[in-house]
């Protein structure tokens, strides 16, 4: 095992040393925070792009985009000051499963919490605390306070549609969190193409931002021996990761994400496999858990 581990390690490392993050930003929705300079603007831009990163990249971008550009170039401002009356009516897009309301409904309620807690950095930090072992509570806490918020100003009835429930999930209810986990990566890891602006939460206490890519790759290498895309296998490839970088187990996750993006793993031991950076270290029968 410590042969494997130590042979992992130095394949990732040198993975992610020598990884081209300027090159996928296009493909990501890193994208769209990036274009902002302003912390404030930083965030809620990065908050709704992730809220909306499900799906194929191509599909999703262009929706983001759509509701970026009708707030100018302070979109933090905008949302403090958002008004469902007289705002609404210029979000007229829809995606997948969330209709043109549900969309309206996740500007109303981040402009709900910028007016409880000036920033959302603020609003997640009020539940979070130093002794958590990851984000789970912190996250848990934060969703239930969203989901409580009135919502009669958009829906003339306070209800919560699966259409805004679908931004939502929660740790508490088993849910991997993907999208949730992709934008505090963003908001606390301080290196590569990630902002580090939320300070006080150690990079150690993120959880990888689970998707099908990364569970196939994690699987692979023996991070999880788990097939069901949940959070408890998202803190098992975590924990996973924290034994090759105990600061940083993150770091590894956009590389090896846009590894599956790209096309370059897919299910099951092919030619590809064999022909993969990773495959000399695949670790198909157990995990490399702690």
């Amino acid at each position: 095992m410590a042969i494997e581990k130590h042979r992992l390690k130095k394949i990732l490392d040198k993975y992610y040393g020598e990884y081209d993050f300027s090159k996928r930003i296009p493909h990501d929705p890193i994208e769209f925070p990036r274009r902002f300079k302003n912390p404030e603007d930083i965030e809620v831009s990065g908050f709704i792009a992730s809220c909306l990163a499900y799906g194929k990249v191509e599909l999703f971008k262009p929706v983001v985009d759509k509701i970026l550009s009708q707030m100018g170039g302070n979109p933090h401002a905008f949302l403090r000051d958002f008004d469902v009356r007289r705002d609404g009516s210029l979000f007229s897009v829809k995606y997948r499963f969330n209709e043109r309301r549900d969309i309206v409904c996740l500007l109303f309620i981040i402009h709900e919490l910028l007016a409880r807690y000036s920033s959302l950095k603020d609003a997640f930090k009020s539940y979070y605390s130093s002794s958590d072992t990851n984000t789970a509570s912190a996250i848990s806490g934060l969703i239930k306070e969203i989901l409580s918020i009135n919502t009669t100003r958009v829906y003339a009835k306070n209800i919560h549609p699966p259409g805004v429930m679908q931004f939502f999930p929660s740790p508490a209810n088993g849910s991997a969190c993907k999208r949730m986990n992709l934008f505090l990566r963003w908001m606390i890891r301080r290196r590569d193409i990630d902002f580090g602006i939320w300070d006080q939460i150690p990079e150690n206490k993120l959880v990888i931002p689970l998707d099908t890519h990364i569970s196939r790759i994690g699987r692979c290498l023996g991070l999880t021996s788990r097939r069901s895309s949940d959070w408890k296998t998202a803190v098992e490839i975590t924990e996973a990761l924290k034994t090759l970088d105990p600061r940083d187990p993150l770091k590894y996750d956009f590389a090896l994400c846009h590894h599956g993006i790209a096309g370059l793993c897919k299910q099951g031991i092919d030619v590809g496999c064999r022909q993969c950076q990773f495959s000399g270290c695949a670790v198909r029968q157990t995990a490399l858990t702690p």
